[in-house]
Parts: structure tokens; sequence; C-alpha cells
């Protein structure tokens, strides 16, 4: 079993940037890959980034590629996102998600969810 909570969330304005967690309990942390997915206001959950359960590879959606980088910790049981030149369309809530892979994470093949952090990007 593993548990996901989500912080860093919150207000920010078109171009800047914020660094979202992703705190993972349980030893088995470092044997998951993990991702980001976001859900904006009427609209479906959608894959953001994915990271392997080394850090060795990452896998981006194309709406944030360049702009957005994962990356994880292993020894800390924590995963990131940091979100750079941000734009209004990037607001949604932000969920964490593991699973067995990270090709399957971007399948939306996901063991385990947080409960979301929103983000808000004003225009």
């Amino acid at each position: 079993q593993v548990q996901l909570v989500e912080s860093g969330g919150g207000l920010v304005q078109a171009g800047g940037s914020l660094r979202l967690s992703c705190a993972a309990s349980g030893r088995t942390f470092s044997s998951y890959a993990m991702g980001w997915f976001r859900q904006a206001p009427g609209k479906e959950r959608e894959f953001v980034a994915a990271i392997s359960w080394s850090g060795g590879r990452t896998y981006y959606a194309k709406s944030v590629k360049g702009r957005f980088t994962i990356s994880r910790d292993n020894a800390k049981n924590t995963v990131w996102l940091q979100m750079n030149s941000l734009k209004p369309e990037d607001t949604a809530v932000y969920y964490c998600a593991a699973g067995m892979d990270y090709l399957g994470i971007q399948a939306a093949r996901v063991n385990y969810w947080g409960k979301g952090t929103l983000v808000t990007v004003s225009s």
C-alpha cells in the first residue's frame, strides 16, 4: 500500500513558477514509477509527466514539455513537479500517481492516486 500526499499548489501569475511535491508513505516507493496528472474544471483528467522508478527516464505530455520537469528522490520518498512559464490553461487540480512503469502511467495504468492540489494561474 502506498499513500500519496501532494503539496505546493496555489495561485500564481502567468509566466510564474510553482513546485509541487508528492510525499509517499511505505517502504516500496522506490519500486514504483511515479507521475502527475491534472484535471481542469469541466474536463477529464489528463496525463502530465511520469518518471521511472530509478529516475533515469521521464515522459511528458506535449502541452508541458520544455516547461515542466519531474524528478524524484527515493531516499526522501518524494517526487516533484517543477512548473515554469505557467499559463492560465495550466490551471487544474494536480494529482500524484504511482504505477508499475512510467509508460504505463502515461496510459493511465495507475495503482495509487493522491487527493490532489489546486494550481491556479491568473492571466
